[in-house]
């Protein structure tokens, strides 16, 4: 089993449990007790856990909060069904044509993104997300022009959020697609967000594209996070690895749900 891989099991035993055993994670995955404890040292940086006598507990500040709404570190989220995203993305990337305008929102779905668009097309980014530029210098991006927005940074996701600046360069364009992601997709509460400061960002891009795609894989589905994103009247196409959205979540009738 890889490092990532690992420590994506590892999470979700600490949300299932609250608390992991060194010794118990070392016989499961079949490797040793100081891979593990490297393992829980680095997700200790992130802010994931505090190590414990002989394993780790969830950090006080998520353990706090619903297991519904924690907003995890970018860095963790970013591995985090990140098979799931990278299939959700490549399926988006489907529908991106040559001379596109694209707003990309700042979620962690939404990185594989750029590397899913062909080479030849040319294409304008725009996006409020630094790990989405960053990412993007790893592949030919010859034919492709990036935006960022400005604003204020928010670090623990790699992002701009609102500000006098980011809204004046709203106003400048109306994408042809835009592309966001969410926390939760539920039929009482429709699609939320777990951070407050981008949700005007996402929102203004909803409301000026001439078409919208919100990406969310199946852990999304029937959960809720704090803030309300969209009432479903924005969004024309769901892109999901949920083969039973419709069933889980009263979609309304505009929405147009996409496997991939």
């Amino acid at each position: 089993m890889y490092n990532v891989e690992r420590k994506i099991e590892i999470i979700k035993s600490l949300e299932k449990d609250g608390r992991v055993s060194a010794a118990e994670l070392a016989k499961r995955f079949g490797t040793s007790k100081e891979t593990i404890r490297r393992d829980l040292c680095e997700l200790e940086e992130k802010g994931v856990l505090k190590r414990t006598h002989g394993g780790a507990m969830l950090s006080n500040k998520l353990s706090d909060m619903d297991s519904l709404v924690r907003e995890y570190p970018e860095s963790v989220r970013g591995i985090r069904n990140s098979e799931e995203k990278k299939a959700l993305c490549k399926k988006a990337a489907s529908f991106i044509q040559d001379g596109d305008i694209i707003f990309i929102d700042n979620s962690t779905t939404c990185l594989y993104l750029v590397q899913n668009i062909p080479a030849e097309y040319h294409v304008t980014i725009l996006t409020n997300s630094l790990r989405l530029l960053t990412e993007a210098v790893n592949y030919d991006c010859t034919n492709k022009t990036f935006y960022c927005l400005g604003g204020s940074m928010n670090p623990s996701n790699l992002s701009t959020y609102d500000s006098a600046i980011s809204s004046k360069d709203k106003m400048d364009f109306y994408p042809d697609k835009c592309i966001v992601s969410c926390m939760g997709i539920s039929s009482e509460r429709m699609f939320t967000d777990g951070s407050y400061y981008e949700i005007a960002t996402k929102q203004k891009f909803m409301e000026q594209s001439s078409q919208v795609y919100l990406l969310a894989d199946h852990t999304k589905i029937g959960t809720d996070g704090q803030f309300a994103l969209d009432s479903g009247e924005h969004i024309d196409f769901l892109i999901t690895d949920e083969k039973n959205a419709k069933k889980k979540v009263k979609l309304p009738s505009n929405i147009k749900v996409i496997t991939a």
